[in-house]
This record gives C-alpha cells, structure tokens and sequence, in this order.
C-alpha cells in the first residue's frame, strides 16, 4: 500500500468513525410502559460534610441516606443563598438520587441538556445525556442528541449534587435543530 493509500483509509476511518459519534443516542422505552404513575420524580437524599465530586455523591449516599419528597419535575431555578435545594432539609452539602420516568409524546431525534449547580450525572433510557462532574455556577451541560424510537416512557436516573451558596437543577429538551425547551413538569412521572 503506497503512503498515499495508507493516510487515504486512515481518513476515511477517521472519518467513518466521528461518523459514528456524531449519530444521536439511540433511548430505550421503559418495557413494559409503566401505568399509573404518580407525578414528579422520586428523590433520595444525602447529607455530606462536604461534596467535591461524584464519587463522593456515591459514596454519601452509600453511606448514608433518606428519602425525601417528589421532584415535582426538572426545573428548579436558581437559589437564593441560604434557601434549601429541591425538596431537601439543607441549603448547602446536598446530594440527591433522582429516580423515574420521563415522558416523549412523538418520536424523532431531540436535544437534551441540563443546567446544574453544582455536579451531575444523568441518564435517560439507559443513555448519558448529562454529566458534570466538579463545582459551578447554574450552567448548561453539553447538549446531547438522543433518538426517541417511540412516543411514552423512558426511564430517568440522575445522581446531583451542591455544594455551596446556590444551587439550580433543570432539564430541557427540543426536536434536533431547534433551541431546547424546559421540559414541563407533567413529563414526569414515579
């Protein structure tokens, strides 16, 4: 194979394979689609000395941890320092496992992101559609595309975190090519 051949199929692998990357994560429905759920998202609670990372958000809520009241969804706006977060006891050193499904009413390819304060860890329908992991003002994640093969329920966990001052948790999504949208609170369900 001449050098020119050689740098030809290395392009073209390079090529096929950022191909590969670019395509939209394809979710997987909840099976069997869940029936009478209760609105909002389930929520666990831990309350750490202090959290840096997601591996110390584990490890607190390994440690130990309760459960607290329903998300009533994702969109929880910044704080005011001293407020609590979510539906939590504190306003500061809050870590909380976030369980339950979210609801696509039509099929096709959407964008997904997150605005968090500070760390998190996301998945829908068995996918990473957000991650952080470290401290920040409310800012976006990156945003993900995500195929949605059928209208209804996919499964949503989420692993967040705060560590001090604010804190803000929301989730946005949207039809691929246009400005994601702050997903409703009646898409959630547990």
């Amino acid at each position: 194979m001449s050098i020119k051949s050689a740098f030809l199929a290395l392009g073209l692998g390079v090529t096929l394979a950022g191909a590969a990357l670019a395509a939209p994560l394809k979710l997987t429905p909840a099976n069997p689609q869940p029936t009478g759920l209760k609105p909002g998202l389930s929520v666990r609670y831990a309350y750490p000395a202090d959290v840096k990372n997601l591996a110390a958000a584990r490890s607190a809520l390994n440690y130990s941890s309760e459960q607290g009241a329903p998300l009533k969804g994702l969109d929880h706006r910044d704080t005011e320092i001293g407020e609590n977060v979510l539906t939590s006891k504190r306003a500061e050193r809050v870590v909380a496992e976030i369980r339950g499904y979210v609801r696509f009413d039509a099929p096709g390819v959407y964008t997904v992101d997150f605005l968090t304060n500070d760390g998190l860890h996301a998945e829908v329908g068995g996918q990473l559609v957000g991650e952080f992991d470290g401290r920040q003002a409310c800012q976006e994640t990156f945003a993900v595309e995500v195929e949605v093969p059928q209208a209804g329920w996919y499964p949503l966990k989420a692993l967040w975190y705060q560590r001090l001052s604010t804190a803000c948790l929301h989730m946005r999504a949207g039809p691929a090519g246009k400005r994601p949208k702050w997903m409703p609170d009646e898409a959630f369900g547990h």
